[in-house]
């Protein structure tokens, strides 16, 4: 056990994790180079079209230093705010953190957020500086920055190239010498902690997990806790490119496990293995369960295909433990989930994915996140509200809370102006100012969830040029004057369209919402209002006009009576059509929202 290392690749988005991870592999020749593609680790089409890292993916290397063999189990994880949920899992699972810095962009906020998660774990942390082949790279303020972040010497960062293979050999070394081997013993009762699992069409559920204590044996009958269901363990073995199948795999090491699980639901991250005839007493402690900061509804586009959804869903839930479901019905739509997403970036790889791997069409409604609603009966009491539809009667309420974020923006100072005036516009409070070098400045804003759901931040990149970093966390519910919006079409309320708003906002809201769907909605052959109301009152409208037949086409001469009969005829039929008429709602209209300022 002392040969072995488990270790994670942690940074922001885009300053080289998968690439270096790339060059650790083929150094140590766990790939071969015929085999190698850029971001090998990455399996999905989709990481590979965005070139971003959703999955965190676990694979391990043999190497030889100073002629001992070492078995070094590496974890590339994600680095956008919304896959947070893997990063710490893997953080769970490892001893040592690789901490990687663009040389280029210096910290930025997603950085400090990762590290934080690893110190709390106690993890050893290794400073590498990436991206040093670059003609604008800045080593000098950049391992500054890393020196006054973690209080290391200028001696322990590693300077690195992923393109080039720079410092490598380097970066293993480090690994091999500072990270502190696994501790546990191999005679103990088994105790594994399950952190991934994936679902496999012909051999069912393959969980991964990390063996803290004891020996887990091919064919050896074992128990979860969750469940305190019992399997045979019919294959057993570590994560290489592919899965490799072994006889024993002893604590400290990395592994998967099938076991002929069919059922989605028995398996759970954060649970733990055991033995059947010699358990251990307790289960490890788990990961937190997570907690979602965006909701939207998720509907089949025809009804029928609800319980094909169902199984899908549960399959992704799977892979990506951090998607919350639970049924709901709309009147608009029919039967579908209510989804909790972190973020809206995960909510579009979820609905990705759903078509991609499942070749499931569905119709996603309006994002939002969820409230406190305080009744005058019960003031202590507070009603759960995921859904505008949900809020009860505004004249039984006493008050309703929203959530609150603390959100750090790192940029450079000359783009603070125009920051400020976009965090003040989505109802932000600046609590802290920051000058970190002379043109890096932290900003620290409380806003709340909800204006950040929408555009904020494409339009914190636009007005920042692509230089701001983004991160956020829940510090709690505050009260606040919101109002429920609700949007009309042909005088029928449309609930997906429902939106939870503050009330200095919602006229704006309301009118920029109408013109967006008159747009975006096909004319009829009647005429339709489309309106954005709060209770009675109607506070927007556009008017989508008829398509109209040209009836009197076919007079020719005559008394003008004769037309007009035509015309008055034509007017009934269309009076009688707008009142039985159903107004199509396309899909890419519930989505118009979220893109206002387009």
């Amino acid at each position: 056990m002392k040969n072995i290392r488990n270790f994670c690749i942690i940074a922001h988005i885009d300053h080289g994790k998968s690439t270096l991870a790339d060059r650790l592999l083929q150094t140590t020749g766990t790939i071969a180079d015929r085999d190698m593609q850029a971001q090998a680790l990455d399996d999905m089409d989709i990481e590979r079209e965005r070139g971003i890292t959703i999955k965190s993916h676990a694979i391990q290397m043999n190497y030889t230093f100073e002629g001992q063999d070492y078995i070094l189990n590496l974890i590339d994880t994600p680095g956008h705010v919304d896959f947070s949920y893997e990063v710490s899992r893997s953080i769970a699972a490892c001893e040592g953190a690789l901490l990687i810095v663009d040389a280029t962009q210096g910290i930025e906020a997603q950085t400090i957020s990762n590290l934080y998660l690893a110190i709390e774990h106690d993890l050893e942390i290794i400073p590498v500086l990436n991206k040093m082949d670059l003609a604008s790279a800045m080593p000098e303020e950049v391992s500054d920055q890393i020196i006054e972040l973690i209080g290391c010497k200028l001696e322990d960062i590693i300077l690195s190239s992923g393109k080039t293979g720079l410092g490598v050999d380097e970066i293993l070394k480090a690994v091999i010498e500072r990270v502190p081997s696994p501790k546990g013993d191999e005679n103990a009762p088994l105790e594994a902690m399950i952190f991934d699992s994936v679902f496999n069409p012909f051999r069912g559920i393959i969980a991964y997990y990390r063996i803290l204590n004891g020996t887990l044996l091919k064919g050896q009958k074992v128990k979860f806790f969750n469940t305190g269901k019992s399997y045979n363990a019919d294959e057993i073995g570590v994560l290489k490119m592919d899965l490799l199948p072994k006889n024993v795999v002893k604590a400290g090491d990395v592994g998967y496990i099938i076991s002929g699980i069919k059922q989605a639901n028995e398996v759970k991250v954060g649970d733990t293995i055991t033995g059947t005839e010699n358990p251990c007493k307790f289960a490890l402690k788990g990961f937190e369960d997570v907690k979602p900061m965006v909701f939207a509804g998720i509907y089949p586009v025809d009804t029928e295909d609800y319980e094909e959804l169902r199984y899908s869903m549960e399959k992704l839930q799977l892979n990506d433990s951090s998607l919350v479901f639970e049924p709901e019905s709309s009147a608009a739509l029919g039967f579908g989930f209510r989804c909790g997403f972190l973020g809206m970036l995960h909510m579009e790889i979820i609905q990705e994915r759903l078509e991609r791997e499942f070749n499931m069409t569905v119709i996603t409604t309006v994002p939002n996140v969820s409230y406190h609603a305080f009744m005058n009966r019960t003031p202590d009491v507070h009603v759960i509200v995921n859904n505008p539809s949900e809020l009860p009667d505004p004249g039984t309420m006493a008050r309703i809370e929203e959530p609150y974020i603390k959100a750090q923006v790192i940029t450079k100072s000359e783009y603070v102006g125009s920051i400020m005036t976009l965090c003040i516009e989505k109802r932000g409070e600046i609590s802290n100012q920051v000058y970190l070098t002379q043109d890096r400045v932290e900003l620290t804003f409380e806003m709340p969830l909800a204006e950040i759901v929408f555009d904020f931040y494409d339009r914190l990149k636009t007005v920042s040029r692509g230089y701001a970093s983004f991160d956020y966390h829940p510090i709690g519910y505050k009260e606040s004057d919101l109002i429920k919006m609700d949007l009309l079409l042909n005088a029928e309320q449309v609930d997906a369209l429902s939106a939870l708003v503050h009330r200095n906002n919602a006229f704006d809201l309301g009118k920029r919402i109408c013109l967006k769907l008159k747009e975006l909605i096909p004319r009829q052959q009647f005429e339709i209002p489309i309106q954005a109301a709060i209770g009675a009152k109607i506070i927007a409208r556009e008017t989508i006009k008829a398509l109209r037949k040209d009836v009197t086409a076919k007079c020719y001469g005559g008394d003008i009576s004769r037309k007009r009969k035509l015309l008055e005829k034509q007017k009934a039929g269309k009076k009688r059509m707008r009142q039985i008429g159903r107004v199509e709602v396309p899909q890419e209209a519930f989505l118009a929202v979220l893109k206002l300022n387009d």
